[in-house]
């Protein structure tokens, strides 16, 4: 059960569990925010509208992905593969998430890998790359009927 402190974060649970579950031991705290450092550097290598290229800080990436929630829900996070470097300071994952885009219905399938770095055990760096073909299509298709 999600704390109630991030019940506004609940549409993305699936990729919050997966990337705490790929950090394993590597990390210490239950939630990803948890599990970030307060200065933390998101990184993001693709153009969505709306969606900053670089996120600086703890708060600032908590008030992107409340905006994130309240436009994708997603279903699941899976098809993760996780590379372990530099005994644990970099984390790569590759993995895909599945879920709707609330405004219209339409099926969000998206491909990512991120370059995790590990500072005192917390995300000091987060690089994203991602299919942004995918996210293009899904953001931009006609609400479903029916």
């Amino acid at each position: 059960m999600p704390s109630p402190k991030y019940a506004a974060y609940a549409p993305a649970a699936p990729y919050f569990d997966l990337v705490r579950g790929a950090l394993g031991d590597f990390v210490d705290g239950e939630h990803f925010f948890d599990i970030v450092t307060d200065d933390v550097v998101y990184e993001v290598l693709y153009d969505v509208p709306g969606w900053p290229r670089v996120i600086q800080g703890r708060a600032v990436l908590m008030a992107q992905f409340k905006g994130y929630c309240d436009n994708i829900e997603l279903q699941s996070a899976d098809k993760l593969i996780t590379h372990k470097t530099d005994d644990g300071g970099v984390v790569v994952i590759e993995y895909e998430v599945n879920g709707t885009i609330l405004a219209t219905g339409v099926k969000y399938n998206n491909r990512f890998c991120s370059i995790i770095k590990i500072e005192n055990r917390k995300i000091a760096h987060w690089r994203d790359y991602m299919d942004s073909l995918a996210a293009w299509n899904a953001l931009t298709a006609r609400r479903q009927v029916g």
